[in-house]
């Protein structure tokens, strides 16, 4: 039977960029259906104010990335924060990716703000600084394309780093079998990154644009990540770790 998910979708992408990639929901639906577990989906794009119905289950609820900063004031950040709370409290599994990533940290008593190593963008290396049976297949450090000036600086209660580096420690954890949250990019391809840095140059400027560029021409392992996150979610939560 396929894993059923639930893409909160939290932006939309630049108006040049829509007509090749979609959005992030569709992203994710093509990371997934590469992978050897299968799913299906549904993408909901909370910016709008659209959430599933109160009787529509899901395995778990996916937050995308998004320009916004997860600490924001906006009406829509705060109702994504009740609702996450409500889902966590239920026992859900949730997932977070960049601003998803943050923002589940914010929700759960974390804390995430502007970072002052400055923009993270390209693609990153990461130590791995933890195991657990749903990394598989197993690696001994783990590369991701990134797009972020923002970084979760202090992790919920209960809460274990799974990727660190010096620029970003907290750049993955999981909070027992619940919660799982990636500060990197798994459904991002080089493309769509060295698009978004074009966009971005004169505002990065001309250094860290520059070797951004250069490091695309590494391969990431936003498969790897994706085929984790659905055996993240096949993996049974322990009463020990429900909410």
């Amino acid at each position: 039977m396929s894993l059923r998910i639930c893409i909160l979708e939290t932006d939309v992408l630049r108006p040049e960029l829509i007509a090749q990639y979609q959005g992030y929901g569709r992203m994710f639906e093509q990371l997934f259906s590469r992978q050897p577990i299968a799913a299906e989906f549904r993408v909901y794009n909370v910016m709008n104010g659209d959430y599933p119905a109160d009787e529509e289950v899901f395995d778990a609820y996916l937050v995308t990335g998004s320009k916004a900063d997860s600490f924001g004031t906006e009406p829509w950040i705060q109702t994504l924060k009740a609702y996450l709370l409500k889902l966590y409290e239920r026992g859900e599994k949730l997932l977070g990716v960049c601003f998803g990533h943050q923002l589940l940290a914010l929700t759960l008593g974390g804390k995430a703000e502007r970072a002052e190593q400055g923009w993270g963008v390209g693609i990153h290396r990461y130590s791995l600084a933890a195991h657990a049976p749903w990394m598989d297949p197993e690696v001994s450090e783990l590369t991701l394309l990134i797009s972020h000036q923002d970084q979760v600086t202090e992790l919920p209660e209960g809460a274990t780093v799974i990727a660190s580096s010096d620029f970003c420690p907290n750049a993955a954890y999981h909070i027992g079998d619940q919660v799982l949250c990636f500060q990197g990019h798994p459904e991002f391809v080089h493309d769509y990154s060295r698009a978004l840095l074009d966009a971005r140059q004169e505002y990065l400027g001309d250094e860290v644009y520059h070797k951004a560029v250069a490091s695309l021409a590494t391969e990431h392992q936003g498969d790897l990540v994706g085929e984790w996150m659905l055996r993240f979610i096949q993996h049974p939560i322990s009463k020990h770790d429900a909410a």
